[in-house]
């Protein structure tokens, strides 16, 4: 879709937000903001805030038995008002935790987000309802977020069964061939198009080798952010034909036993900023998990943070800079058109 005026347009992803157990245990006595801790003026400065839920938001279903599983994770209802506090404005629902409570904890979880207002993408009623994209408008701009999968393909959608949008990462394979074809559709008719997928290993922090070109298809096909997550820890951005490919965004909120190795604790908000057309600029802000609830990383922790950060990057051929007085990284967006990982 071609509108050639420039409105600024900010972005802002996190990885996994997962408001089940100890967080919504935390949340009976917390006010709904609290797992966004200092964090939240980003998001509210921010004009369009996506994450991946990684978790049922639902009062309702039973613990997923058909195939072994063993996390379930569910967040009281009330809890969508922990979305609505961050001003999230889309969701990624294709991942391994969207049915955890069963078809009915899915439902309610697309029941509890259409109430709220909040877009979602990547499960559904259906595989045509899973594969669907979420369309809105803001400032005039058609925005647009489809999102698939690897994980889980035991939940993948049948045709008229309810079920995740799953995708192999292999680019001869039908579904990917589909999922090109419905990123070129929808590009189309938006502005600006995000793909989120829930790819990959938990832990490792160079990108699988399959993933580089299967985000260089989605970019050639019209995404506009390939917007990666799954993994416990961040992985390396990458530019192609001027668009970022986060390869994976890590952990935002959660209550999950910290690796002293990995660290899995940290990640960053990821702040694109465009001006109607074009990527502009892409800024990061490290940020710490503690006692279920995200805050930005303090001095002596920056450091730890992101410095292997730039080292990823620099290793996808993509240059960095600290900006020590605004507290966060910069990715430089004039980047070779053709990089690659190697």
């Amino acid at each position: 879709m071609e509108n050639q005026e420039k409105v600024r347009v900010t972005f802002l992803f996190v990885g996994d937000v997962m408001l089940g157990r100890l967080v919504n245990a935390v949340l009976q006595e917390k006010a709904p903001a609290y797992p966004w801790g200092d964090t939240l003026s980003l998001f509210h400065d921010a004009d369009v805030r996506l994450c991946n839920l990684e978790c049922v938001i639902s009062d309702w279903g039973t613990p997923w038995s058909a195939t072994l599983k063993v996390f379930h994770f569910r967040s009281d209802a009330k809890n969508i008002a922990t979305l609505k506090a961050a001003h999230i404005d889309a969701v990624s629902l294709a991942n391994n935790h969207s049915l955890d409570f069963e078809y009915e904890g899915l439902f309610y979880t697309m029941s509890n987000l259409d109430a709220a207002g909040i877009h979602y993408a990547g499960a559904g009623t259906s595989l045509t309802e899973a594969a669907e994209p979420a369309i809105w408008d803001m400032k005039g701009k058609k925005l647009g977020l489809i999102a698939f999968t690897d994980d889980e393909p035991g939940w993948e959608a049948p045709e008229e069964q309810p079920g995740i949008c799953y995708v192999p990462i292999e680019l001869k394979d039908k579904r990917a061939v589909k999922l090109l074809e419905l990123v070129s559709k929808t590009k189309a008719v938006v502005d600006f198009l995000v793909v989120s997928a829930h790819w990959g290993p938990n832990w490792g922090y160079l990108p699988p080798a399959e993933h580089p070109p299967f985000a260089h298809a989605l970019i050639d096909a019209g995404a506009d952010v390939l917007f990666g997550h799954s993994g416990h820890i961040v992985r390396g951005i990458e530019l192609y034909r001027g668009k970022p490919i986060l390869y994976c965004t890590g952990d935002f909120i959660d209550d999950y036993a910290v690796h002293e190795r990995e660290r899995n604790d940290r990640s960053f908000i990821f702040v694109v900023e465009t001006d109607g057309q074009a990527i502009v600029r892409l800024l990061l802000y490290p940020t710490v998990i503690e006692a279920c609830q995200a805050r930005r990383a303090r001095p002596i922790e920056r450091k730890a943070i992101v410095a292997p950060m730039q080292k990823l990057c620099t290793q996808l051929n993509t240059a960095t800079t600290w900006d020590e007085q605004e507290e966060r990284l910069e990715v430089r967006m004039k980047q070779h058109a053709s990089s690659h990982c190697e």
